[in-house]
């Protein structure tokens, strides 16, 4: 159980779906769970009609989890989950004037921030400060629309601190949000991240009716390149083999709630990328992340062919059957190279 004193010292900042899903099960160990939205309407739903209907389909958000605009009401908060979309952590906590200092981040989105390529541990820590043993982050095959039913999940939380691993393991711990501990932190970012590149690819896989060969290989695949660039960065490669890496590659590449597979599906059924993303009502972190991984992957000298492809379609119109055939003729590979 969690201390006495900590109670009612936890925050959840950004009140988007997996913000809301994660403050419900934090409200199974909290006496209150405080949501910050920047969206006083949003708040006021979530107070008055215990719903969050633009992000989830419930209506039972729990009474003891509160939202407010407010930023002074999270200024004495020990613990700050985050769940602001990549791009914008850089300058959110400051616009927002959400105080940092001596905070314990847990970081719950994913994705590699475009113009710097940095993790969001290297975005905290280089514009807000924040010690590596005050950071954790929090991934794994987990949808939102899942966890609020309160389905079996599981999945791991990573720091460079046990100690705090082992405190964000016990404050989010119920009898259906399964929490496991590592201390690989750019592992489980850089699993976490890219895999929403290969779910785009599964998506224009299944958009073409091309077969369970087809994804099969995808994902396989996938998972190698995403692994050949992390342990570059510096990750552990039984990583990749766990929850942050195949895990949740399987669960975003396959599940009918996944934003970014979803919207590779309609890249593959031909329609236009600029125009669906012009209509998205919802951050899709793939499409940003390709960005970033393809510069990752020039930086560090490492083949990924998958994620150049998937680049290439968004931000250069490669029409996707051309990228699929090229990768088809690629010259010919031992299956473990470098």
């Amino acid at each position: 159980m969690i201390n006495q004193k900590d109670n009612k010292n936890i925050a959840v900042v950004g009140a988007g779906g997996w913000g809301t899903a994660l403050a419900m099960v934090l409200s199974e160990n909290f006496d209150s769970v405080i949501v910050w939205t920047r969206n006083e309407d949003q708040a006021d739903e979530i107070n008055l009609k215990r719903t969050n209907s633009k992000y989830l389909t419930v209506n039972k958000i729990p009474s003891n989890v509160v939202a407010t605009t407010n930023p002074d009401d999270i200024k004495d908060i020990k613990f700050l989950v985050n769940s602001v979309p990549t791009q914008y952590i850089r300058e959110y906590y400051q616009k927002y004037n959400i105080n940092l200092k001596d905070k314990y981040i847990i970081n719950s989105s994913k994705g590699v921030e475009n113009n710097s390529n940095k993790t969001i541990s290297g975005i905290f820590e280089e514009v807000y400060s924040i010690d590596s043993n005050h950071f954790a982050v929090l991934t794994g095959p987990s949808h939102a629309e899942e966890v609020i039913l309160k389905v079996p999940t599981t999945v791991v939380v990573a720091s460079d601190s046990t100690e705090f691993a082992k405190k964000v393991q016990e404050i989010f711990f119920t009898n259906y949000f399964r929490v496991y501990t590592s201390d690989d932190v750019i592992g489980c970012e850089i699993g976490g991240s890219l895999k929403n590149i290969i779910a785009i690819a599964a998506g224009i896989v299944d958009g073409m009716g091309l077969g369970d060969n087809t994804k099969a290989a995808l994902l396989t695949r996938g998972l190698a390149e995403i692994a050949r660039l992390g342990e570059a960065m510096g990750a552990k490669h039984q990583t990749f083999s766990g929850l942050s890496g195949l895990g949740d590659l399987f669960v975003t590449c396959n599940s009918k709630h996944s934003r970014n597979r979803s919207i590779g599906e309609r890249i593959g059924n031909g329609e236009n990328v600029s125009t669906i993303l012009a209509n998205s009502k919802t951050i899709a972190e793939g499409v940003f992340t390709s960005k970033s991984a393809y510069n990752l992957s020039q930086k560090y000298n490492i083949e990924m062919p998958i994620t150049t492809e998937v680049y290439k379609t968004i931000f250069e119109n490669k029409d996707p059957r051309k990228a699929i055939d090229e990768l088809m003729k690629r010259d010919a590979k031992n299956e473990w190279y470098s």
